[in-house]
C-alpha cells in the first residue's frame, strides 16, 4: 500500500494529545480595546486559519468582528506557508481560530507568535481515526493505507460542526462580552442552520441503492458514518498522494461489488486519478467538495450552500429513492 504524505498531517507522537480544533483568544478587556486601535472600527479581530473557520467566525460574530482569512481562495489549505507579516498578524489578533494538525504553518506559526490564552474546542466534539475506508468490512480490513491518527475534517459532519460552533460562540462571548447577547443569538441560528441540514441529509441518503462512494480525498469519515455510508479513498486523507496498484484493483472489485456508479473528486486537487480509476471501470465522475476554501469552481457561496450540493451529488451517484 501507498504510504501516507505525513507532510500534511501532524506527526503520530504527536496526536497523543489530539488532533485539536483550537480557539485562541486573548483577554476581553484587552480584545475590545485593542480592536478600536487597529482601525476596525471598534471590531473584534479574528484571524482564521482558513474557510471552515472563517464561515464560523463570520455567521456567528456578524457586525462585531473584522474577519482576516491566513488561507486565500484557490490555495490548498495543507501546503499553507506565512509571510511573517501574517504571523505577526497572529500575535496582534483578538480571536485566533484554526484546525490544529491540518496546516502545519499555522500550528508553528502560533507558538512562534506567543499567542497565549487557548480554549481546546477538541473537548467540544470527539475526534475519531478514519483510514482510506470508513464504516464498512472489505474482506476482513476496516482501513487500509492512510491510517495516521485523529481525522481532523469535523466540519464535512452537520452536527460535529454545530457542536464547534457553540464553542467558538462562547469563545467569542469571553472575547467581547459588550456583544454577548448577540453572539448567542447567530450562534443559536447557525446551530439551527447546521441542524436543518443534518435533517436534509439523514433524509435524503436514508433510501439508497448502495451506501459505497469512492473519493479521491478521505475526507468524508464523519459524514460517512453520521449517514450510514461507506467511504472508499483513493489515496488516503492527503488528496495528491498516488495509490498502489494493488488499492487500484481493489477499487474496482469493491465498485463491482457494491455497484458504484461515480467516483469522486474535488475542486482543489488534480483529478487524474479519479479520472483513469473511473475510465478503467467505467464509471462515472462528480465533485464531491470538502470545503477547505471556497472558490469560483465551488458549486455554491458558503458552507450551507456547498453542503447542499455535495448532498445532491451524493443522492445521485447513490441511487437515493
Amino acid at each position: 500500500m501507498t504510504v501516507m504524505n505525513v507532510r500534511r498531517l501532524i506527526p503520530t507522537t504527536a496526536l497523543a494529545g489530539a488532533v485539536a480544533l483550537g480557539v485562541v483568544s486573548l483577554s476581553a478587556c484587552s480584545a475590545t480595546s485593542d480592536a478600536a486601535d487597529k482601525g476596525n472600527d471598534g471590531k473584534l479581530d479574528v484571524v482564521a486559519s482558513f474557510y471552515p473557520m472563517q464561515y464560523l467566525a463570520e455567521q456567528i460574530g456578524g457586525g462585531h468582528v473584522a474577519v482576516n482569512t491566513l488561507t486565500r481562495p484557490g490555495v490548498e489549505p495543507h501546503d499553507l506557508e506565512l509571510k511573517p507579516k501574517q504571523i505577526g498578524e497572529l500575535g496582534e489578533a483578538d480571536v485566533v481560530l484554526y484546525l490544529k494538525g491540518i496546516q502545519p504553518a499555522v500550528d508553528d506559526a502560533i507558538a512562534q507568535a506567543g499567542v497565549k490564552h487557548t480554549v481546546d474546542a477538541a473537548t467540544l466534539t470527539e475526534l475519531e481515526e478514519h483510514g482510506t475506508g470508513v464504516g464498512h468490512d472489505h474482506g476482513g480490513e476496516e482501513a487500509h493505507e492512510g491510517e495516521a491518527g485523529a481525522d481532523p475534517h469535523v466540519w464535512l459532519d452537520p452536527v460535529k460542526y454545530a457542536e464547534v460552533a457553540r464553542g467558538v460562540g462562547s469563545a467569542l462571548e469571553k472575547a467581547d462580552p459588550g456583544h454577548a447577547a448577540d453572539y448567542r443569538k447567530n450562534t443559536e441560528a447557525l446551530v439551527k442552520k447546521l441542524g436543518d441540514l443534518d435533517t436534509a441529509f439523514e433524509t435524503g441518503l436514508k433510501n439508497t441503492a448502495t451506501k459505497t462512494f469512492i473519493t479521491t480525498h478521505s475526507a468524508f469519515g464523519y459524514l460517512a458514518e453520521r449517514y450510514g455510508l461507506d467511504q472508499e479513498g483513493i489515496s488516503g486523507m492527503d488528496p495528491e498522494s498516488e495509490p498502489s496498484p494493488a488499492r487500484i484493483k481493489e477499487l474496482q472489485d469493491i465498485a463491482a461489488k457494491d455497484k458504484v456508479s461515480t467516483v469522486f473528486f474535488e475542486t482543489l486537487a488534480s483529478d487524474k486519478t479519479a479520472k483513469t480509476l473511473a475510465g478503467d471501470a467505467g464509471l462515472g465522475t462528480d465533485v464531491l467538495d470538502p470545503l477547505e476554501g471556497i472558490t469560483g469552481q465551488s458549486r455554491g457561496d458558503d458552507y450551507i450552500e456547498v453542503m447542499q450540493s455535495n448532498l445532491a451529488a451524493l443522492k445521485k451517484a447513490l441511487g437515493a429513492r
